[in-house]
């Protein structure tokens, strides 16, 4: 369905220290190129990450305007979900809906619930 989605962000070399270590934990390989990184994992849709122009930074992100609202990957299971969050809080990264982990959504769906720097909402959901 998709190829590839690209966002641009507002620090690059920020946007990756979160992302590289993110998307490794889910078996994506890291891709450097001159104007960015890509995420790739066989012939999977990839994620793509650019420095957005300096004349289009204002007035930053946020899930709930028009636009992307949250990026949701697979876990291999509750471990794998549970490991990541494990992760995310020994990283300082922002883990949502904390107090409701893993179950924010409802009783039946595990998943863990962040932000990247640029606070765009990631989720990853367990089988």
């Amino acid at each position: 369905m998709l190829h590839h989605v690209e966002i641009y962000v507002a620090d690059l070399e920020r946007t990756l220290s979160f992302w590289t270590h993110f998307m490794e934990r889910l078996g994506y390989e890291p891709d450097r190129w001159s104007g960015g990184m890509n995420y790739r994992r066989g012939d999977d849709p990839y994620l793509s990450f650019l420095a957005a122009p300096a004349e289009h930074l204002d007035p930053g992100y946020h899930r709930k305007r028009v636009g992307l609202n949250h990026l949701a990957f697979r876990g291999r299971s509750r471990e794998h979900v549970d490991e990541l969050a494990a992760w995310i809080k020994e990283a300082g990264h922002t883990m949502l809906y904390e107090n409701r982990y893993p179950f924010a959504t409802g009783p039946d769906y595990y998943a863990l619930f962040c932000e990247d720097p640029d606070r765009i909402k990631v989720e990853v959901v367990a089988p």
